[in-house]
């Protein structure tokens, strides 16, 4: 059989949503190293014009506009290169999640999303229309076909219908975001398909953060049989440049064939070795997925330095090391502020843990605004109990210190409450819930020791206490977190199995928990569903984070 050597690559790049200018500056700037290397093909990422995703940006008419002049002036970029570039198309009253597929200076053909998703953190049909055309293009001998992310998903969807049209190689755009354990869900797919059909399988996949969402990269290139044969980075940008050769194709006279060119001068290229980058283990996967959603949510939002307050406990440790990793020492600010309840231990740890990590370490007494308070509301409360008002009281003293810096140099606060945490509303409304950006909002309290560890065997920068002492919040004496809830080792998994699994109170007993103690958990985040709406977004890194994954009533008597 005829084949033809095509060398493609996949532009993996970290798109800013609403940067027009800027991702068009980007793309131009993957299209010039892909014409340097002698490229015929390139791809870009799902919507790398508006960056993804643009949510209610789509309902201005003015943004769908302005994006469609950006694609105008990127296809006058394009010369003797195929470029796939996605976008937002419009048709009277419609749009659409759409690949242009540009050649010489001219859209040769546009394809529309097929499948719009619509679960999870994908709200697509509350914007678009969905396609209904699987077309494929034609290069000199060559058929390939283009989809668009959830297309690839569906068996007897376009990748199927376009092989049968003769495609021999798929380019499959995406901003498919991460979760732990997506990767691997994504690969078999990936595979499948291309073994299925038959077919090359270029998956290009968007890098970076935006808001709560992470894209990972990690775009790929399967070949017929359904093997992974070249990868690109995890969570940076990246360029895959791989030679192909591709069966040369029956063509068939269709209006699904859209001819890009009849006839191809061949480019005169030097020999490439495929790039493969291996996997990483799940916990570095984790850690640096957590490093870029930070980096990104930051400097995208044109702040450069983060405040945390630090315990000596174990959650600021993990984000105070996060930050100084994705932001760098020296804009990362530390505030030990000690109250009657901390012990000698947790300002050693805390001021180590900043020694180790080369920040700022500032301390702040609590201790006189605590007593101020005390007595201003002495009066009021005559003849109550302290309760966890008390407690309260110092965490939101706490937040209004940090907020105090956070205006007054323009440092954005990074809280440092966990999963566990905020599912059962075990933190402090104004107080250490309040923040600019919660970094390990969706991390469960057992995964935060995993990757404090992790981080520790890379360079040991976490005090060893700190891995080892029972967690504290050290707001009355001898506190301990297991006097409210119960131990993490049998939370967690409750709280998986709850929020993350929809399964109820009899399920999660027949998995082997205490009747009493699940009915408890799930009263407890049931409750906190209005604490959790009034918290910072954070960085999704489970199937299920709170925030558009999980949109549960406040006003909700409904007990299952």
């Amino acid at each position: 059989m005829r084949k033809e050597n095509l060398r493609i690559a996949l532009a993996q790049i970290n798109c800013t949503v609403g940067d027009l200018e800027g991702n068009r500056r980007k793309i131009n700037g993957f299209l010039q190293i892909a014409q340097e290397q002698a490229v015929d093909i390139v791809s870009f990422p799902e919507l790398a014009v508006t960056g993804y995703p643009p949510e209610d940006l789509l309902l201005k008419p003015k943004f769908i506009e302005d994006n469609l002049e950006k694609l105008k002036e990127l296809t006058q970029l394009f010369g003797d290169i195929i470029a796939v570039v996605g976008f937002v198309d419009r048709k009277g009253e419609d749009v659409y999640n759409a690949a242009a597929v540009i050649y010489n200076g001219k859209i040769r053909g546009i394809y529309r999303k097929m499948f719009l998703p619509n679960y999870g953190v994908f709200d697509e049909k509350r914007y678009f229309r969905a396609g209904g055309e699987p077309l494929v293009f034609r290069f000199a001998k060559s058929i390939f076909g283009v989809n668009i992310c959830e297309d690839i998903w569906h068996i007897n969807g376009p990748t199927k219908m376009q092989s049968l049209y003769g495609a021999k190689l798929i380019l499959n755009i995406n901003a498919s975001p991460y979760y732990s354990g997506r990767i691997k869900e994504r690969e078999r797919v990936i595979q499948s398909q291309a073994k299925d059909n038959h077919v090359f399988i270029a998956y290009t996949n968007l890098v970076g953060g935006q808001d709560e969402l992470v894209f990972d990269g990690q775009s790929m290139i399967v070949d017929t049989s359904g093997n992974i044969i070249s990868r690109a980075e995890a969570f940076k940008e990246d360029l895959l440049i791989a030679d192909l050769d591709i069966p040369a194709s029956l063509i068939k006279k269709t209006k699904r064939v859209v001819t890009v060119a009849d006839t191809v001068s061949l480019k005169k290229k030097n020999m490439l070795s495929l790039k493969s980058n291996k996997p990483i283990e799940p916990a570095a996967e984790i850690y640096q997925a957590l490093i870029l959603g930070l980096k990104d949510y930051v400097t995208k939002n044109s702040f450069q330095k983060v405040v945390i307050g630090l315990s000596g406990g174990i959650d600021s440790s993990l984000v105070a090391t996060l930050a100084s990793d994705a932001l760098g020492k020296d804009n990362c600010f530390g505030v030990f502020m000690p109250s009657r309840y901390s012990s000698p231990e947790s300002e050693t740890d805390a001021r180590q843990l900043a020694q180790n990590l080369s920040i700022e370490f500032i301390t702040i007494s609590i201790e006189q605004i605590y007593k101020m308070y005390l007595l201003i509301l002495e009066s009021h409360f005559i003849g109550q109990e302290k309760d966890i008002t008390e407690e309260n009281l110092q965490a939101r003293i706490r937040d209004n210190i940090l907020m105090a810096l956070s205006n007054k140099f323009g440092w954005l606060v990074l809280t440092t409450g966990n999963k566990s945490e905020m599912s059962t509303g075990y933190a402090t409304l104004y107080g250490d819930m309040a923040g600019g950006f919660a970094v390990i909002k969706d991390v469960p309290k057992q995964l935060v020791y995993k990757l404090a560890k992790y981080r520790n065997s890379v360079r040991s920068v976490i005090p060893e206490r700190v891995l080892t002492k029972e967690p504290t919040a050290e707001l009355k004496p001898n506190q301990k977190d297991c006097d409210t809830l119960p131990v993490y080792a049998t939370l967690d998994p409750i709280l998986k199995a709850y929020i993350e699994e929809d399964k109820d109170l009899k399920e999660i007993t027949h998995l082997g928990f205490d009747h009493e103690t699940v009915k408890k958990v799930l009263a407890m985040v049931d409750k906190s569903e209005y604490k959790r709406r009034q918290s910072p977004p954070g960085i999704k890194i489970t199937p299920r984070a709170f925030g558009k994954d999980r949109r549960m009533p406040i006003t909700n008597k409904y007990r299952g």
